[in-house]
């Protein structure tokens, strides 16, 4: 079975459960931070490893998480490691909260521009994508800057792409010059 499946269903095991006892919200900010947590290199690589034994992990666990987490949370990781599928646990937590957002009708949206943008055009830009038929019912934007870009924007809405930057429009005109039938040849 492919890694994807198996973090599918254990996520969606995990919110079905928190959805049902009610604690969906305090579950949700714990995968969040188990998912900032796996951005550590070191933490990721424990989890991956085959090395080091599921009683390190445990441990290791259990000074991490033992009641910084829901109790829900903490069984759920214990039995992943009890279970030897540790090692899928950063894919779970991704997918976790991306169940969550669909479930909640949230668009995620990757704005990147060439400069900062001022919050006030982020939330005229926000406002726009809720009225089209781009997004769902609530948008959260995440910002980057990429002075290549020259200027304009790059909008990402999951696996679309819109391209209004100075650079892409600069590389559009280079081509069609480059192919230019009208130009002589000396």
């Amino acid at each position: 079975m492919s890694v994807t499946k198996i973090a599918a269903r254990y996520a969606k095991s995990l919110i079905d459960l928190a959805h049902e006892r009610g604690n969906l919200p305090t579950v949700l900010e714990d995968m969040t931070s188990f998912d900032e947590i796996t951005d550590n290199r070191d933490f990721y690589l424990l989890l991956k490893s085959p090395i080091v034994s599921r009683e390190k992990k445990l441990d290791v666990f259990k000074v991490l998480f033992d009641g910084k987490v829901d109790e829900l949370t903490q069984a759920f990781l214990t039995i992943l490691v009890k279970k030897g599928r540790e090692n899928y646990l950063p894919e779970i937590a991704d997918e976790f909260l991306h169940q969550y957002k669909v479930m909640n009708h949230i668009s995620e949206v990757k704005l990147t521009t060439a400069t900062q943008m001022p919050d006030a055009q982020l939330e005229k830009i926000k406002a726009t994508l809720l009225a089209s038929n781009a997004t769902d019912q609530k948008v959260e934007i995440t910002t980057a800057v990429d002075e290549s870009l020259i200027g304009g924007f790059i909008v990402e809405i999951g696996d679309k792409l819109y391209d209004a930057s100075v650079a892409h429009k600069i590389a559009e005109l280079k081509k069609s010059f480059s192919g230019n039938d009208y130009e002589k040849a000396f």
